[in-house]
């Protein structure tokens, strides 16, 4: 199972993050969460918009908020986002790497991980350069029957929010030509939408993470305005069920206010079973 994050936005302690929308506390929720997820995940990604400035304090409180994380975490920028800085912080995650684009491949998870850098410094749009599609493209070559899964911050498609979407992804349709080329590509995980928004792309499916913290407001009226919105935050877990079943991804709400409750033991279905009276919120909520 790959667990999936996206856009922590970690800012300055007491800044506007933690006043408004308290990114860093929401984080940390998401990172127990995780660690209490059964069967444990292989692997986390996190998909970029890590910090909100781009500056070395972030980036260690960031480090230090994620530390507790069993599974492995693999890092990608987003357009909020600094490479030098974040490999410099970050500099014992091997995988990195050490100049250039921050793309890379993670061979031993239950699928193959192929890592995509979308930034481009001082835009909040993205974009695949030939050189970035390049490299993609010979990496799919080298394995070309294992099952693979792209990461990436930016959504290769226009999501109906047009504000959103006037800072999507240059080179999507290049990026459709390759992957056409490699049906092994189950998935594409997505984040910068804040939203789980989910598109048939290039003969697989493309796929934007909700946020750890904040959401932005489902808005399809064709104005440019965007609103956020304090909606439950959630990752998504991306489970390989083998060849026959293929990848499937589900939101995996974070302390959710409504805890489950059984109606079938395994063997019996529970016609009485109802939900729990009072709701005691978990601690950090109150």
């Amino acid at each position: 199972m790959i667990a999936q994050i996206t856009d922590p936005h970690v800012g300055a302690v007491g800044g506007r993050m933690d006043r408004l929308y308290r990114t860093a506390s929401h984080l940390r929720r998401a990172v127990r969460h995780l660690n209490a997820l059964k069967p444990a995940p292989d692997a986390v990604l996190a998909t970029g918009d890590l910090v909100e400035h781009g500056g070395v304090a972030e980036y260690r409180r960031l480090r230090a908020i994620l530390a507790p994380l069993r599974a492995p975490v693999y890092l990608i920028p987003g357009n909020h986002d600094d490479r030098d800085t974040l490999r410099r912080v970050f500099d014992d995650h091997r995988y990195l790497p050490r100049t250039g684009f921050i793309q890379y491949t993670v061979e031993d998870a239950a699928v193959r991980l192929v890592a995509l850098d979308t930034l481009v410094p001082g835009e909040s749009g993205g974009r695949l350069c030939r050189d970035r599609l390049a490299w993609l493209d010979a990496r799919l070559a080298d394995a070309p029957r294992r099952p693979t899964l792209l990461f990436m911050h930016h959504p290769p498609f226009v999501s109906g929010m047009p504000v959103m979407d006037g800072m999507g992804l240059d080179g999507a349709d290049g990026l459709a030509d390759i992957v056409r080329r490699h049906p092994q590509v189950e998935r594409i995980a997505c984040g910068h939408l804040h939203r789980t928004i989910t598109r048939r792309f290039a003969g697989t499916v493309a796929i934007t993470s909700p946020a750890t913290a904040h959401q932005l407001a489902l808005d399809l009226v064709p104005d440019q305005r965007l609103a956020v919105v304090m909606d439950p935050p959630a990752c998504m877990l991306h489970v390989w069920l083998g060849d026959a079943e293929g990848l499937v991804s589900h939101v995996s709400l974070i302390d959710s206010p409504r805890p489950p409750f059984t109606v079938y033991d395994g063997t019996r279905w529970l016609s009485d079973a109802r939900p729990p009276a009072r709701f005691h919120p978990p601690a950090g909520r109150r």
